[in-house]
C-alpha cells in the first residue's frame, strides 16, 4: 500500500481556468515547502509545460486511452515519487471523455481510477446563487466521484462571491477574483507553450502569490490527505524494455546516442519516452532544430516529437546545414522516429519554407482542426510496429500533409492508410504514449543499438 496526498483540480466545462488554479497551487504549495507532483489528464503536453516550471520536475499525463486503466496509478506514482503531494489537473468537463464511450478517459474516470478526491474550479462570472444548482448537479451525477471541495475563480466582488458561497453546501476552499494579468495567451492549439513565453516563470511566481493570498492552502492539504493509499506499485521502465543479451554499456562501449528535437518548435514529448529508451540501454540527449547547426556527435537515433514547427517554420528552414545534415542521416537508414511536427519537419515544404526533404510530401496549413483520439493498426511492419499491431493515440493539428501516406503507410486509422513507414523509419500526425505500448520503445532502442 502506497500513501500519496493528492487531488485532482476539475471543472464543470472547459475554460473555467483549471490549468490557471491547478498550476498556481502546485507554484503556492511549493513556495510554502512542499514538494510537488503536477499530473494533467488527457494527451495534453502545453498543460504539463507549466506545471513543470510550477513544481520544478517534469509535469506527467494520465490517459486511460493512451496507456491503458490499469497503468493509470502506477504511473501517478511514478511521477510523485519523493513527493509530499501531487496535484492533478483535469480534462475538460468533469465527466466529459472520449466521445461514444460514456466518459472514457474523462477526469471522472481517472479520479475514480486513482481514487483522488476532486476540488471543483467554477467560472461565477456570469451567475450567483445558479452556481449552487451546478455544483450540487456535479457532485451529486456520480456517487463514486467525491467533490470534496470547490473554489471560485473569476469573482466580481465580495458581495457576488458571498451570495454563491452561500448557495453551496460543500466546502468553499477559496475565492479567486478576476485578473486579466494571469491569463494565459492561446493560439490556433490552444495555449501558447511555457517555453515560449519569456515571461513564463514570472507568471507562475505571481499566480502563485495570488493563489497563496486567496485559497485556503492547509486546507487543500487536508483534503489531499485524505485520499485513501493505493494497493498498487509504481510504474518502471526497466523491466518493460529489457533486451535480453543484450551487452550493458561500458566505458568502452558506450551506450548509443539518440538525439531528441526540442527548443521552442519542438516541445511535445512525455517525460516517460526518454525514460523508456534510457532504461533500454540508450543515452537520450537533446537538439534544438532551429538553432544547432549539427546533430550532436555519435547520433545513432532520431526522435522527432510534436511542437508548432509551422510557428517557428523561417528558423527551421533557414537552418540549412543541420537540414541537409538530417536528410542525408534519415535517407542513409539513421533509426528515426517523427510525429505530427516531426512529420512537417521532414517533408519537402512546410507552407512553401525547405524543410529537411525526407519524405516526397508536402506540409500546409489549413483552417480545419483535426482532433481524434483513434486506435491504430499498423500496415506493416516497420522500425516501431508489427503488421496488424493496434495501438491508442490521438492527433491534433491544424495542417495537412499533401501525399498524406507512401506505398508503406505507417498506419491504418477510422479506414484511412496514413503516413510513413520502413525499416528504419516511422512519420505520421498520430501522438503515441510509449508508457502504454512499451514495446515501440524497445523496438526503437534495438534498431538504435544495432
Amino acid at each position: 500500500m502506497v500513501t500519496l496526498p493528492r487531488f485532482v483540480v476539475a471543472a464543470p466545462a472547459t475554460g473555467q481556468g483549471k490549468t490557471t488554479i491547478a498550476t498556481g497551487l502546485m507554484a503556492a504549495l511549493r513556495r510554502a515547502g512542499h514538494e510537488v507532483s503536477g499530473h494533467k489528464i488527457g494527451p495534453d503536453y502545453i498543460d504539463p509545460g507549466y506545471h513543470a516550471l510550477a513544481c520544478g520536475r517534469p509535469g506527467r499525463n494520465l490517459d486511460p486511452h493512451l496507456v491503458g486503466e490499469s497503468t493509470v496509478a502506477p504511473l501517478l506514482l511514478h511521477g510523485a515519487q519523493g513527493a509530499d503531494v501531487a496535484v492533478i489537473e483535469g480534462v475538460m468537463g468533469l465527466y466529459d471523455g472520449r466521445i461514444g464511450t460514456r466518459g472514457f478517459s474523462s477526469t471522472a474516470h481517472v479520479a475514480a481510477l486513482t481514487r483522488t478526491p476532486v476540488v471543483l474550479v467554477v467560472d461565477i462570472s456570469r451567475s450567483s446563487r445558479s452556481i449552487g444548482a451546478v455544483v450540487h448537479g456535479m457532485a451529486t451525477w456520480d456517487p463514486t466521484i467525491e467533490i470534496a471541495g470547490v473554489i471560485l475563480n473569476q469573482a466580481g466582488s465580495p458581495r457576488h462571491a458571498a451570495e454563491v458561497r452561500d448557495s453551496i453546501s460543500l466546502p468553499v476552499l477559496g475565492v479567486v477574483p478576476r485578473d486579466p494579468d494571469l491569463a494565459t495567451p492561446s493560439r490556433h492549439l490552444g495555449l501558447v507553450p511555457a517555453a515560449e513565453r519569456a515571461e513564463a516563470a514570472a507568471v507562475v511566481d505571481r499566480l502563485a502569490e495570488r493563489i497563496a493570498e486567496t485559497i485556503d492552502l492547509d486546507a487543500v492539504l487536508t483534503l489531499a490527505r485524505s485520499a485513501p493509499e493505493l494497493d498498487v506499485e509504481p510504474w518502471s521502465p526497466t523491466p518493460l524494455v529489457e533486451m535480453r543479451g543484450a551487452p550493458a554499456p561500458s566505458l568502452e562501449t558506450k551506450a548509443p546516442r539518440v538525439s531528441v528535437a526540442g527548443g521552442r518548435a519542438f516541445t511535445f514529448r512525455y517525460a516517460e519516452t526518454a525514460e523508456l529508451l534510457e532504461a533500454a540501454g540508450c543515452e537520450v540527449v537533446a537538439f534544438d532544430p532551429a538553432t544547432d547547426t549539427s546533430l550532436p556527435a555519435g547520433t545513432r537515433g532520431l526522435y522527432l516529437g510534436g511542437g508548432f514547427p509551422e510557428v517557428h517554420a523561417k528558423a527551421l528552414s533557414d537552418n540549412v546545414d543541420l537540414r541537409d545534415e538530417i536528410r542525408t542521416a534519415v535517407l542513409d537508414g539513421l533509426p528515426t522516429v517523427a510525429e505530427c511536427a516531426g512529420l512537417l519537419y521532414l517533408c519537402q515544404t512546410l507552407d512553401g519554407a525547405p524543410m529537411a526533404g525526407v519524405l516526397d510530401a508536402d506540409a500546409v496549413m489549413t483552417e480545419r482542426l483535426t482532433l481524434r483520439y483513434p486506435e491504430a493498426t499498423a500496415v506493416s511492419d516497420s522500425l516501431l510496429t508489427r503488421v496488424g499491431e493496434v495501438v491508442t493515440g490521438h492527433e491534433f493539428h491544424r495542417t495537412t500533409v499533401t501525399p498524406g501516406a507512401s506505398a508503406t503507410p505507417a498506419w491504418t486509422v477510422e479506414g484511412d492508410q496514413v503516413g510513413f513507414a520502413s525499416p528504419t523509419l516511422h512519420a505520421s500526425y498520430l501522438h503515441t504514449h510509449w508508457a502504454g505500448h512499451p514495446q515501440l520503445a524497445r523496438r526503437f532502442a534495438e534498431a538504435v543499438r544495432g
